[in-house]
């Protein structure tokens, strides 16, 4: 789209409250998005048959300001802006009602690929979750063709499966709570940034300078239920969560929701079984689960399959055994615990980390993922 076009398809879609439904109605009365910013008070309410605040002109000068910087913000910073009536827009998110009128997108891949799977779970995931989305990603990647993988971009879970797709050489996108002028969390920033620049994609519907506050995450979740064709719940407590919040979305949005099952004495399998139990969602534990429920055609997987857990060395074990009874620790605290030298400790540490069991932090410190 041209600049003048995209500055007022911005501004149209920041006026509250606006959808989808309430877009198409105004357009088709007033014959374009920019009308409203530009015919008189009078005339809009003469072709809309109706008044309203949004109507006068201190608010529109005011959102159609807003509108412009964020266009400059856009330009500059290679940003490309789908609206709901673009060819590139997710044509599942047009299914849904609730969707955005437009987003913003840096990095590059097709929302539209023809097998796309949100992975959702707990912040805190364990190595049980962890290992189950590494091996659920890999092997998809080995039996689907033209596989998308979504998620939020959060710790724990999220970033495990956006990590797993990269390894495995599939795209994918995180949708985060907040502007493109920032991160959040700032951890996972040089995952996003690889994903800006070949990985796959960072997609909002917030403008810039849009803090992440907490009833953005919720709001966030609706797009990464529609963006796919099946949730999965990898791990979540029982009571409260915003993976469950995403499952009863894609149950409202009629995508399949699977989970991975787990012992009743696990805190975070506790939400899974519930899913499973209500029947929410179909149990799963394999991609052979996955792919048997969305009854999609699989290629069989050559050789001999991986175990869901592969075995630690003792290094790693001790590592990953200091970290799970500490919460963090640094670097020379993991030396003087597991005696290794720094060069051989920061090798062990780089491929567990790519490996999603541990995550690096500020000033040389570590956590389990």
């Amino acid at each position: 789209m041209d600049e003048r076009q995209l500055i007022y398809r911005i501004a149209f879609s920041r006026i509250k409250g606006m959808t989808m439904g309430a877009a198409h109605h105004l357009t088709e009365m007033l014959g374009s998005e920019e009308a409203m910013f530009t015919l008189d008070v009078r005339e809009i309410e003469r072709r809309t048959g109706f008044g309203s605040h949004v109507f006068t002109s201190a608010l529109r000068d005011e959102i159609l300001a807003k509108a412009r910087s964020e266009a400059e913000f856009v330009k500059a910073h290679g940003i490309s802006v789908l609206y709901y009536t673009d060819d590139g827009y997710p044509r599942r998110l047009l299914e849904c009602e609730d969707a955005p009128l437009l987003i913003y997108a840096k990095g590059k891949c097709d929302l539209n690929a023809r097998h796309c799977v949100s992975i959702v779970g707990t912040r805190n995931a364990t190595l049980y979750g962890i290992n189950f989305i590494n091996k659920l990603v890999g092997d998809l990647a080995s039996r689907l063709d033209d596989l998308l993988i979504i998620s939020g971009l959060a710790l724990g879970c999220d970033i495990t499966a956006h990590r797993a797709a990269i390894k495995a050489g599939v795209p994918t996108v995180g949708v985060v709570a907040h502007g493109l002028d920032m991160i959040y969390p700032a951890e996972n920033r040089n995952d996003a940034a690889r994903m800006a620049c070949g990985a796959g994609m960072v997609l909002t519907d917030y403008p810039s300078h849009t803090r992440p506050f907490r009833g953005n995450f919720l709001a966030r979740n609706r797009i990464v239920a529609g963006l796919s064709d099946c949730v999965v719940v990898a791990e979540s407590a029982a009571d409260h969560g915003g993976a469950l919040y995403t499952a009863r979305l894609a149950q409202e949005y009629n995508r399949e929701v699977v989970a991975l099952p787990g012992r009743t004495s696990d805190h975070y399998s506790g939400g899974c079984n519930k899913l499973i139990r209500k029947n929410v969602a179909a149990l799963c534990t394999s991609a052979d689960d996955l792919i048997e429920t969305m009854g999609w055609t699989g290629k069989p997987i050559e050789g001999d399959q991986q175990p869901l857990f592969r075995e630690y060395s003792d290094e790693e074990q001790a590592i990953i055994d200091l970290l799970t009874r500490e919460g963090e620790a640094r670097v020379n605290q993991i030396t003087a615990h597991t005696g290794l030298p720094v060069g051989k400790l920061m090798g062990i540490l780089m491929e567990l980390e790519m490996e999603g069991v541990i995550m690096a932090l500020p000033g040389s410190r570590y956590r389990i993922a």
